[in-house]
């Protein structure tokens, strides 16, 4: 396939009108750039000679626009006039990584030599087309057009296999969310939209399993424990009365996997274990909080340390300091593992309070362990292309991790990433809950809310222990400002930081 890909659909219609579109959905989330649909009409194309901070167009970009379901594609201002939106940009990036990828498994299959080099081109051709058709679908729904949206999204259903490539498998899941989106919207022209309404994180049985099984075969969350425990004995070295505030308990992992780890530390710590550990569980689930705790309970008694077990039944923006009954002999401990984003809103007033209420606990120590990510973008075709970007690469680990036909893979797949994929593509308001933001941005908010960064110097501790770790190749652990990131070829996936 060659690097200077062209698609220019006939789909567009003859409206003339030049007004800019601003969809009145009543829902912030719901806007699209403030440039109109489609964007494929000229596709930047590569140049062998430039460098890959350049685009070369075939032609001046222009805007088009999207009015009673017809698109029109009038000339007018480059993308390159508005810096802060370069949607474009990630148009490109992704089309770019997909081609390095198509043209090292090109080369991979040329020194197998045989039959398969046809079969290959193939599936790359396949795969391409497949990244072009949710893109137009991603703008179809975005422009309220139900018919083109319908269309496209058959052909999706068609190539988008659970059990094929990694991209048909994560195409999949897109294709769950854009019909999900589609669905609350009305035509263009009508009043008002279908919004969509919050639900509370149910657990079942399938769920469940599948968390574990992220758990057990993906680095993500081990990772997160890590460099939380570690952390976490560091602060706790030479106190006799440790305190811990978990909010959330991990989504709710069975069996507290990271506390018993802890547990095996500090008793094995140098000099005399702990006076007392007292953890809070905080969440909405209390008997799924207090069943772990239990258990916590019984393997603190196998380990003879004093263990202490409480629920704090509230919501993150409910929280109140008093609920935790801190004490000034206790060293306390704040550890939130993918967590906090969940409270990120369009106000942004809710998290900053969130975060003020947790300062004002006085902390020796809060962890942070995010998705490392942009998905709380204000546009949808952003949001819609770094997810595309971000699960890809997760998938594409996944793919290496398990046979094409395991059944776990599915589950994984279909009801952990899934869920979290529908939740930013499909969900708008208070439904949105998967707002997932870079590592910069969480700087800036925590230092907001007078928290001062705890550099993370143990580098070399996770590297041996994703060394040791049974994960596949691919996986790295770099260093940014004192963060620690886990990268699938060198695309960040988890970043953890620690703040004081």
């Amino acid at each position: 396939m060659e690097p200077g890909l062209q698609w220019q659909p006939q789909l567009y219609g003859d409206d003339k009108s030049n007004e800019v579109m601003g969809l009145d959905l009543n829902l912030p989330g719901m806007q699209i750039y403030p440039f109109n649909c489609p964007i494929h009409s000229n596709w930047p194309i590569s140049d062998e000679n430039r460098s890959h901070k350049r685009l070369k167009l075939e032609h001046p970009m222009d805007e088009s626009i999207c009015r009673n379901g017809n698109y029109n594609c009038s000339t007018s201002n480059s993308l390159t006039s508005l810096p802060g939106l370069q949607f474009r940009d990630h148009v490109w990036a992704y089309t770019q990584r997909y081609l390095a990828i198509e043209a090292m498994e090109e080369a991979a299959v040329a020194m197998l030599g045989g039959d398969e080099n046809e079969i290959k081109e193939e599936e790359c051709g396949e795969g391409m087309k497949l990244v072009l058709q949710l893109i137009a679908c991603a703008e179809a729904v975005a422009c309220r057009d139900k018919i083109h949206a319908s269309a496209l999204l058959s052909e999706l259903r068609a190539n988008a296999l659970v059990f094929g490539t990694s991209f048909q498998r994560v195409a999949s899941c897109f294709v769950q969310g854009l019909t999900d989106r589609l669905a609350l919207v009305q035509p263009l022209g009508a009043v008002g939209v279908v919004g969509s309404v919050a639900k509370a994180k149910t657990v079942t049985r399938k769920k469940d399993e599948a968390l574990s099984l992220v758990y057990e075969l993906c680095p993500q969350i081990q990772f997160g424990h890590f460099v939380a425990n570690e952390s976490i004995l560091e602060a706790f070295e030479g106190e006799s009365f440790v305190h811990v505030v978990d909010l959330g308990m991990t989504l709710g992992l069975p069996r507290g996997h990271q506390w018993r780890n802890l547990m095996q530390s500090l008793v094995h710590r140098t000099g005399q274990p702990p006076k007392r550990l007292r953890i809070n569980g905080v969440g909405t689930c209390p008997e799924r909080l207090q069943t772990i705790g239990d258990d916590l309970e019984h393997y603190a008694k196998s380990l003879k340390l004093n263990f202490e077990f409480s629920v704090v039944k509230s919501n993150l923006e409910n929280l109140k300091p008093e609920d935790f009954n801190t004490s000034s002999d206790e060293a306390l401990v704040i550890n939130s593992i993918l967590q906090l984003h969940c409270v990120v809103k369009e106000s942004r007033g809710a998290l900053n309070s969130v975060l003020q209420k947790l300062h004002e606990l006085s902390p020796k120590l809060l962890i942070l362990v995010e998705q490392d990510s942009s998905h709380n973008g204000l546009f949808f075709l952003g949001r819609f292309m770094e997810a595309l970007h971000y699960y890809s690469a997760i998938f594409d680990s996944l793919d290496i991790m398990l046979p094409k036909y395991d059944t776990r893979r599915a589950k994984m797949e279909q009801f952990y990433f899934a869920e979290e994929i529908k939740n930013i593509v499909s969900c708008e308001g208070p439904g949105r809950i998967e707002r997932h933001e870079r590592v910069n941005q969480w700087r800036r908010r925590i230092s907001r809310a007078g928290f001062q960064p705890a550099p993370i110097k143990m580098i070399m501790q996770a590297k041996q222990w994703l060394g040791k770790a049974k994960v596949c190749e691919g996986y790295t652990i770099v260093e940014d400002k004192g963060c620690l990131v886990l990268d699938w070829k060198s695309k960040p996936i988890i970043a953890a930081s620690c703040w004081k």
